[in-house]
């Protein structure tokens, strides 16, 4: 296949899938982030959209993106330079919690336009980038198999595989970006954290680590509730 035949392929729109799949997809969703033992596994594809959301955001705000580490039991680090105030840090820091329901909005307003294949390759280059970032041998091999993923099925999968896997994965995003927000203010009240991204912001700003929690989970509760609607109508 040339170029232009890969293009027309990536930029085609496909049908509308059936409503089974639309329903169906959205409760293996709900099925991997609510039992606990499947949660800490399907948790590190949250992970890696949360600290690929700081990457993504300190690269945008000229910061110095040193690497990314992501760990096995689902924690992660971003380590990036420049100024350690101002509003390129102040971004940086809220992109983590925001990264997985704002690229799930995102993935939903593809998947409403019906640019299935589309949507599966953006994620294959965000992949990429992600993985020339990576600093540790977990990390590496988690961008590598998810990547992988959602490249045999982007090419070798049929219509309606591409469909179920792109929907799964949007609905998961949707969902998923709100579990980890209570988990954190959980952590913050039940274990006295104060180093949580919430509190990184209090201190940058002067603001209650209270109010970056509520800003986080708001983001995540409104992009369920704008990229569902976008998916089932």
């Amino acid at each position: 296949m040339d170029f232009a035949g890969l293009w027309d392929t990536v930029t085609a729109t496909q049908p509308a899938p059936p409503r089974w799949l639309l329903l169906g997809t959205a409760a293996v969703a709900l099925l991997a982030i609510l039992p606990r033992p499947l949660w800490r596994l399907s948790r590190n594809v949250v992970t890696i959209a949360h600290e690929g959301g700081h990457g993504l955001v300190a690269k945008l705000t000229g910061r110095k993106l040193a690497g990314i580490r992501l760990h096995s039991d689902t924690s992660g680090l971003t380590i990036s330079s420049g100024p350690a105030a101002g509003p390129g840090m102040i971004l940086t820091a809220a992109a983590g919690y925001t990264a997985p329901p704002l690229l799930g909005l995102g993935g939903a307003a593809l998947l409403a336009g019906h640019h299935v294949t589309q949507l599966l390759w953006i994620a294959i280059v965000l992949l990429a980038g992600l993985l020339v970032m990576i600093r540790n041998a977990f990390g590496l091999l988690s961008v590598v198999v998810t990547g992988a993923a959602f490249f045999l099925i982007s090419w070798y999968g049929s219509s309606q595989l591409q469909s179920g896997f792109a929907y799964l994965g949007v609905w998961f995003l949707l969902l998923a970006g709100v579990r980890p927000v209570l988990e954190l203010q959980g952590k913050r009240r039940h274990d006295g954290a104060r180093s949580t991204d919430a509190d990184q912001l209090a201190h940058l700003t002067g603001i209650s680590p209270l109010f970056w929690v509520g800003l986080f989970l708001a983001v995540a509760l409104s992009s369920l509730a704008l990229g569902g609607t976008w998916l089932l109508t």
